[in-house]
């Protein structure tokens, strides 16, 4: 600071005697133009260093800022690869790493545009919920290069052990004020030979997963990186699946070519696939069509296209936000659907999967039946993240039913809450 500076001289001051001494008597005029001066000063130099303080302030803060939103953003478009062109410079495919954990996720731009939802009723094998087509203008986001494997999925699980004892020893205490912020790890599995049936290999998609905890799971990822992640919605997910094609799937019309692109039933032998081992769709994304069905935001209504607005909608518009615990939409088919189920206008839906669930209330983290064995999920991070009291919707319960389970589990001590923030893995050090 420069405003303590030993120019601040006032008159009768025990350090003014001596001046006044020396002006005094023929010299006052010039001790009084003197102190004019220094008091003029003292007022030039406090103006200077407020605006240096502040000027610095912006320039430290800046970086901090930019660097939470550079990630996946370059000046100017690379040599090779893809990029997409934005506001800010180029988007650019990125490595996003969870901290504390050996896991991490490749993410993929996808540019914003129009397109039509649905099929067209000339399209072989269209469902009736696919139409009537409607035009759905999307926002820029990346979107994960691989369904969320094992090797993500399990890191998230691992938590559940630690914040347990982050809990017993009150460090990161959960409280009535800060629950809002706080994350649910899924419970330990009830039998791991059942989840588990396709293998648990890093490399494999995970899978018997709830909307609820896959959603969880993207609020953990956007805690500890201090970014905004979340799944797609029904419109995006068809968008980036689709990849500016119009045919019944990202390479064409024709389904004998399916087999290079997609694990399904013709070529499964009734398990998954580790991801990427098929082709990519034209904008870089894996196994889009097949291998797992991925869950997506929306509520599953039948004749929803039918209630958007002819003129056109933005994505966010066309979410039909969740009530009831079943159906959520799953998308893109799985290892064990017919090719038809795995076009890219193909919907389908979620169903009470927990019939084998011996556990009452019934856990909002995990399914027990056989068809949740093909349901998993990937991750999107829109290029314009909303406002932060707007982000819970992405991620909490949306459905009575699931905030009572979840409520109702964690005061049995079936269940944990915890904080995260980029300074978690510190925390968590202390306790492994």
């Amino acid at each position: 600071m420069f405003l303590p500076v030993a120019f601040c001289i006032s008159p009768g001051s025990a350090s003014n005697a001596g001046l006044e001494n020396i002006f005094s008597p023929c010299g006052l005029g010039a001790y009084n133009i003197l102190m004019n001066y220094f008091k003029s000063l003292v007022v030039a130099v406090g103006i200077f260093a407020t605006s240096v303080s502040t000027t610095f302030a912006q320039s430290e803060a800046a970086p901090a800022e930019a660097s939470a939103k550079s990630v996946g953003i370059v000046a100017e478009a690379p040599a090779e690869g893809r990029s997409v062109k934005c506001e800010q410079g180029f988007m650019v495919p990125y490595t996003q790493k969870l901290e504390g954990t050996d896991a991490e996720i490749e993410m993929v731009p996808i540019p914003g545009g129009e397109f039509k939802i649905g099929s067209p009723d000339s399209e072989e094998n269209r469902g009736e919920d696919e139409g009537p087509q409607v035009t759905i203008k999307v926002a820029p986001f990346w979107m994960g290069k691989y369904e969320i494997r094992w090797s993500e999925y399990q890191s998230f699980m691992q938590l559940y052990d630690l914040f347990k004892k982050l809990e017993s020893e009150k460090i990161r205490t959960v409280t009535d004020e800060n629950q809002v912020d706080a994350v649910t790890i899924p419970t330990p599995l009830y039998d791991p030979s059942y989840t588990y049936a396709n293998g648990e290999e890093p490399e494999q998609p995970a899978v018997t997963m709830s909307q609820y905890a896959a959603k969880q799971f993207t609020k953990w990822v956007s805690r500890l990186t201090d970014d905004f992640y979340r799944l797609p919605s029904e419109a995006e997910w068809e968008y980036a699946c689709r990849a500016g094609t119009t045919t019944a799937y990202s390479f064409g019309d024709d389904a004998s070519k399916l087999g290079e692109y997609a694990c399904y039933f013709d070529n499964s032998d009734d398990v998954t696939f580790p991801v990427g081992q098929k082709k990519p769709n034209p904008w870089g994304l894996y196994d889009m069509h097949g291998n797992v069905s991925e869950l997506v935001l929306d509520q599953y209504v039948a004749d929803r296209y039918g209630n958007l607005s002819k003129d056109g909608v933005d994505a966010n518009s066309a979410i039909v936000w969740g009530t009831k615990i079943f159906g959520r939409v799953v998308r893109g088919g799985s290892w064990q659907s017919d090719a038809e189920l795995l076009r890219s206008a193909a919907r389908a839906q979620s169903d009470d999967w927990r019939v084998e669930d011996p556990n009452i209330p019934k856990s909002p983290w995990w399914f027990t039946d056989e068809d949740a064995l093909t349901v998993g999920f990937r991750i999107i991070r829109p290029l314009d993240a909303p406002p932060e009291a707007d982000r819970n919707k992405f991620w909490d319960p949306d459905a009575t039913k699931i905030s009572i389970a979840v409520d109702n589990r964690i005061a049995e001590g079936r269940g944990v809450y915890g904080l995260v923030d980029p300074d978690l893995p510190e925390d968590l050090e202390k306790v492994k």
